[in-house]
């Protein structure tokens, strides 16, 4: 059995947010209440393979007010928003063994700066990537970053690969899996500064799990899943795509039948940490529950870390950087 942290919102719905058409108010909290309710309802199970999760693991989802629990105090003079409290909270809960997981769809930055401080990030990650897994026509990819690190540079979009290749080797258990760059074209040149500049790194960049770089890949290819089984970008091109195609296929139908949950994985950090939108449903943060329970069952995370392993020396993250990435 996993114990899953998320934080809670308000304890009162704001009025002005839209029901979405079911029994209980858009709060955060009834929103975590309902996640419960669907995490014990769905004992039928469901495949894992490729970061699912299993709600027949029979997670316990708690949820954390930061007006029961015990945590660390703000800095002199700094107040802390119920938002970011919850998150700290959360997180802490992890850190000192009460939980497993944390599981939020609350506020992404706040979310990603508790997670790299309360959890700390693993060596040679200055900048933690959030990886969401996206239904092809080919199966399953895996996109990052989708909203930690909109600012990048060439080489925090070289650790995302290797993050990305190390996540789709252990959880969708491909053998060499393919990472594609994403750009407005896939001839040479394309694309701003930083598109230009960064092929060269990912081809001499060793990936783990046998990973090779396979090139530029462009929007449709996010789609097909016929290029890469990867692909990297910054933190607000992903987070406009994932968005886009979320909403789509919502609209009309997803390709294949293998549908992921609709979350993020927080990669970079010492814990399981999974991101939900901040619009979504119960339904939505159980599927959540249901990958961060999935992902601790198998210890996806201490094995992703072991595969991106750094050379010794290699230069880890700055005590000063933000560990947000200018998200």
């Amino acid at each position: 059995m996993s114990t899953i942290a998320a934080p809670a919102g308000p304890a009162e719905p704001d009025p002005a947010a839209p029901n979405r058409g079911n029994d209980h108010p858009a709060g955060p909290s009834n929103r975590a209440d309902s996640a419960r309710r669907d995490n014990r309802a769905d004992s039928a199970g469901r495949d894992d393979r490729g970061g699912g999760g299993d709600r027949a693991d029979r997670a316990v989802g708690h949820t954390l007010r930061p007006d029961r629990a015990v945590s660390r105090a703000a800095r002199p003079g700094q107040e802390l928003s119920r938002v970011e409290s919850g998150v700290r909270t959360a997180v802490l809960a992890v850190a000192q063994g009460f939980a497993d997981a944390v599981v939020s769809a609350g506020n992404t930055g706040a979310t990603v700066t508790s997670a790299a401080l309360g959890l700390g990030r693993w060596p040679g990650v200055r900048r933690p990537a959030l990886a969401a897994v996206l239904p092809t026509v080919a199966g399953r990819l895996v996109l990052l970053d989708v909203g930690s690190s909109v600012d990048p540079d060439e080489q925090t979009l070289a650790v995302h690969a290797r993050l990305g290749a190390a996540y789709a080797a252990v959880v969708h258990g491909l053998a060499a899996p393919r990472v594609g760059l994403l750009t407005i074209g896939t001839e040479r040149g394309k694309g701003d500064r930083l598109r230009r500049a960064v092929p060269g790194m990912l081809a001499a960049l060793d990936l783990p799990a046998g990973g090779r770089y396979c090139g530029l890949v462009e929007g449709s290819d996010v789609v097909t899943g016929a290029a890469a089984d990867v692909v990297v970008t910054d933190g607000f091109t992903g987070n406009v795509l994932l968005k886009g195609l979320e909403t789509a296929y919502a609209l009309i139908r997803p390709p294949g039948r293998d549908v992921p949950p609709r979350a993020a994985i927080l990669l970079g950090v010492g814990g399981t940490v999974v991101v939900c939108h901040g619009a979504a449903t119960g339904e939505d943060i159980a599927a959540g529950i249901g990958l961060a329970a999935g992902l601790h069952r198998r210890a996806a995370v201490p094995v992703i870390a072991d595969l991106i392993q750094f050379p010794v020396g290699h230069p880890g993250p700055a005590a000063h950087e933000d560990p947000r990435g200018g998200s």
